[in-house]
């Protein structure tokens, strides 16, 4: 019965292992799902729309191909649609009734003019249109070219290029969606496809094989055992009848010396056959020591996606949003504002080291913009004079984008400089125009020691612009530049000197009366320095801080005017950065003048929100000199 059994083992080991490969091989599924499209080539942009991109789950793969230089990008979809604006691009779309891709070119027609022209007086002679030559026709705009390009847009999360073929692996959430295209001027690549991981796992394949492998073994022993049994029982029978009747004839006995070879000769297959399972247990060990091949007890959640362009879904049922109601979203993402910061960190080390504020003005406007550029056309004099402060691009640690629908976009942000934690930590306010131009630097201004940022709602949320005029304030946002400026010009004489907390405040030490008076007492007996504040004409931005306070930011300007009082000249010292600004070294008995602008942050409460000190905080500033001439 054992040789029975070790053959039902055999066979019950053969099956089980058969399986298991089977499953592993011609029973094994696909490991990824695959949907492809392709283009005539007639538009310069595809857009994969989030449907397309949520056809199956899991991580997406693009793939692109078709054109000798292609772009992949991957952004909000309204941030998407703004971008192209009223230009024509193919979109590609989930049918799922086909389970394929579908495509269709989309071209948003040009919003008219509400307001009629007037008509031109009947008197008027028609002014004759040019006709365009065809070398005009073939010679592009620049800026438009600079503009039709979609690589290096602050709009994207991600962006990557290639030659010729570009794939790329992403995982984003839902209201993404993927720009893909050549340069922006040729026509887009012509052939995508995207696929999608598949669990192709057999977690019955592992049992199988090590089952199978077990049972396997248990023949191997029936098998040894039985073999045992058997020469067991063949052995001497002491009840045999004597005589020469019961005596039964006996073989010849073979040579001793045959015995002993037969018997090597058995031990050895038997070694042979007992080496079988021990190499063949270990092949199929390793072959399934993959996870796919066990099943998985594993219920944990899973793995967030690698760009969290929307806010986390909460457990509090979401507001119901009106169709006519646009939607309110955060500028940027914290993605993406890194993503923003390394680059501006990149270009501003550039431009200031090659000083060029024609560059600068492709990051930097208002008094941003003026200060850098007032720095480098000092330094281009005075080599030795100190650049402007580097801008570092991590980390950040606030990060509060503006809640907007549209454009403008506001962003107030502050980066710590990772190399030197000694250098106090940067505060940003950038400003983004239109959806094709980048975001661009208002303010740069160096947080004050200590100072102390009040909490704000999350990137994901953002924060409400507070208008000028509005009034649950201390102080109206509008009127903080122009009383601050009051007070530095007359200090505690000031009607606004009690709004403002004097504490920490060194402003006031360097450019207050405190700072004016020092500059009259280094000027010789023969001249007189008066000083006047005035608000400068960029815009006063005001976020919403989550104590129903605000973080301001303005600007102002002061102006220094040196005149001779004895009927003499006086003009700019030799080597001083105002003779190196203005380019006047000579001397005048008009007197010269000298401006500065004051880049400021202001922390203001809210009117009854408990704090018993409800002044208004200077939580950062920086301030150079950004003019100087001689008096008209």
């Amino acid at each position: 019965m054992r040789f029975v059994f070790a053959i039902v083992a055999f066979i019950a080991a053969a099956v089980m292992i058969g399986l298991g490969i089977a499953q592993r091989t011609v029973f094994l599924e696909p490991d990824r799902a695959a949907l492809s499209a392709e283009f005539s080539g007639e538009t310069a942009f595809i857009v994969v729309e989030p449907e397309a991109l949520a056809a199956q789950p899991g991580k997406q793969t693009i793939s692109a191909s078709g054109s000798d230089t292609v772009f992949v990008s991957y952004g909000r979809s309204a941030d998407v649609e703004a971008w192209l604006g009223e230009t024509p691009y193919q979109s590609v779309s989930y049918d799922a009734e086909s389970g394929e891709l579908a495509t269709e070119v989309v071209t948003v027609a040009p919003v008219d003019d509400p307001l009629p022209a007037e008509p031109a007086p009947a008197t008027a002679t028609p002014t004759p249109t040019p006709t365009p030559t065809p070398e005009a026709e073939a010679a592009p705009d620049p800026e438009a070219l600079a503009a039709a390009t979609p690589v290096g847009s602050d709009l994207w999360l991600d962006e990557f290029t290639a030659e010729r073929t570009l794939t790329t692996t992403i995982d984003v959430p839902d209201d993404i969606s993927v720009l893909i295209a050549s340069d922006g001027l040729s026509p887009a690549p012509t052939r995508l496809e995207l696929d999608w991981p598949l669990d192709n796992a057999t977690p019955m394949a592992g049992p199988l094989l090590a089952g199978g492998a077990l049972v396997f073994l248990v023949g191997i022993g029936l098998v040894i055992s039985g073999f045992v049994h058997h020469r067991r029982s063949r052995g001497p029978r002491r009840n045999l009848p004597k005589g020469p009747r019961g005596k039964l004839p006996s073989a010849p006995r073979p040579p001793r010396r045959s015995q002993v070879a037969g018997g090597k000769r058995a031990i050895g297959r038997a070694k042979r056959v007992a080496l079988v399972p021990v190499l063949l247990v270990p092949a199929i060990a390793l072959s399934a020591c993959s996870a796919d091949y066990w099943p998985s007890f594993d219920q944990g959640e899973a793995p967030a996606t690698s760009a969290p362009a929307t806010p986390a879904a909460s457990g509090e049922p979401a507001e119901t949003v009106e169709p006519d109601e646009p939607t309110v979203e955060p500028a940027v993402t914290v993605p993406q504002m890194e993503r923003i910061m390394r680059r501006l960190a990149v270009f501003t080390g550039e431009v200031d080291e090659a000083r060029d504020a024609t560059l600068a003005a492709e990051r930097f406007t208002g008094p941003a913009l003026e200060a850098r550029a007032a720095n480098y056309t000092i330094r281009g004099s005075l080599p030795d004079h100190p650049a402007p402060p580097a801008i570092p691009a991590s980390p950040l640690t606030l990060t509060l984008p503006q809640q907007v629908t549209g454009w403008p976009r506001t962003v107030l942000t502050i980066a710590k400089n990772a190399d030197d934690p000694t250098i106090a930590p940067t505060a940003l306010v950038l400003v983004q125009e239109s959806p094709r131009e980048n975001y661009h630097v208002l303010y740069s201004m160096a947080l004050a020691p200590e100072a102390d940022v009040p909490e704000v709602a999350p990137a994901s949320i953002g924060a409400a612009p507070i208008s000028p005029e509005f009034k649950g304030l201390v102080m109206p946002t509008g009127q903080v530049a122009s009383a601050y400026a009051d007070v530095l010009l007359k200090g505690d004489e000031s009607e606004f000197a009690t709004a403002f907390d004097p504490e920490g405040d060194l402003l006031r030490e360097q450019l207050g009366v405190t700072g004016q008076q020092a500059i009259n007492d280094d000027l010789p007996a023969t001249a007189d320095a008066t000083f006047s504040n005035a608000v400068a004409d960029s815009p006063t931005v005001a976020l919403a801080t989550n104590d129903a306070g605000a973080l301001v930011t303005v600007s102002i300007n002061q102006i220094e005017k040196v005149v001779p009082n004895d009927g003499g000249t006086i003009g700019f010292q030799a080597g001083a950065p105002g003779a190196a600004l203005s380019g006047f070294t000579e001397k005048s008995a008009k007197g010269v003048q000298r401006e500065i602008g004051m880049q400021l942050l202001f922390y203001v409460p809210g009117v009854g929100t408990g704090d018993e000190n409800q002044q208004i905080r200077l939580l950062g500033w920086s301030e150079s000199l950004i003019a100087a001439s001689e008096i008209p």
